[in-house]
């Protein structure tokens, strides 16, 4: 009969693999750290000895840990996205009036993007390996823009009109946004400086919205205070 002192402990086994799965984690959280500081501080084409140096650890663990460059470059994406989206987010309900809501949303995007050049660039290059951009980064657009046609839906539909334009609309005017400053980041902040940015996006945000929106019987206007639209309709 098997002595059951020397048969391998199950909890012994899971407290190691625990352990060291918690390890790992740790380790892919520190190399990530180093990534996204490398590129914001010397841009995209930052290499992976620089990354393994930055994090006090040999290059062979950061592959062991992802397994590829293009592996790692798209967790680092995800680890961008998820800074940006914490500046992002709250601003994106909005609050005052329609005009004080596109002014935030565009300062702090654009604002986001002037302190960190090199991230965005990033960003934007999307996988090496695919002709598209990253699914992280085509991810975090659609969640922005989906949450944008929620709201107009939302608005249009308690002001009696049908909301099929909410969508089209919400995807429009992020894709706007969205090339206009890559096309900007591209050509080195020019012509137009990042005040000047800011102000015609909003312009444009603005005018957009109250042409769509009168379309289908709401009437917005850069002062029209934010409860009036997501308030209850008007009787």
């Amino acid at each position: 009969m098997p002595n059951p002192e020397s048969a391998p402990s199950t909890t012994t086994s899971d407290g190691r693999s625990q352990r060291w799965n918690g390890h790992k984690a740790e380790r892919r959280d520190q190399i990530l750290v180093a990534a996204v500081t490398a590129i914001r501080q010397g841009g995209a084409e930052v290499g992976v000895k620089d990354i393994a140096e930055r994090a006090g650890v040999p290059r062979s663990v950061v592959y062991r840990l992802f397994g590829d460059r293009d592996d790692l470059d798209e967790h680092v994406r995800i680890r961008i996205i998820s800074e940006l989206m914490t500046r992002l987010t709250p601003v994106l309900s909005p609050e005052g009036t329609v005009g004080n809501a596109v002014t935030r949303a565009v300062e702090t995007y654009l604002g986001w993007i002037v302190t960190n050049p090199h991230l965005h660039r990033f960003l934007a290059a999307g996988s090496k390996r695919a002709a598209t951009s990253s699914t992280s980064v085509s991810e975090a657009r659609t969640a922005v823009a989906e949450q944008v046609s929620r709201l107009f839906a939302s608005s249009i539909e308690r002001h009696g009109g049908a909301a099929d334009i909410a969508e089209p609309l919400a995807f429009g005017l992020v894709g706007m946004v969205d090339n206009s400053v890559n096309r900007w980041l591209g050509r080195g902040m020019q012509p137009l400086t990042a005040d000047e940015l800011s102000r015609v996006l909003q312009r444009w945000i603005v005018h957009t919205i109250v042409v769509a929106m009168a379309d289908v019987g709401v009437d917005v206007k850069e002062q029209t205070p934010v409860i009036d639209l997501f308030g209850p309709a008007p009787k």
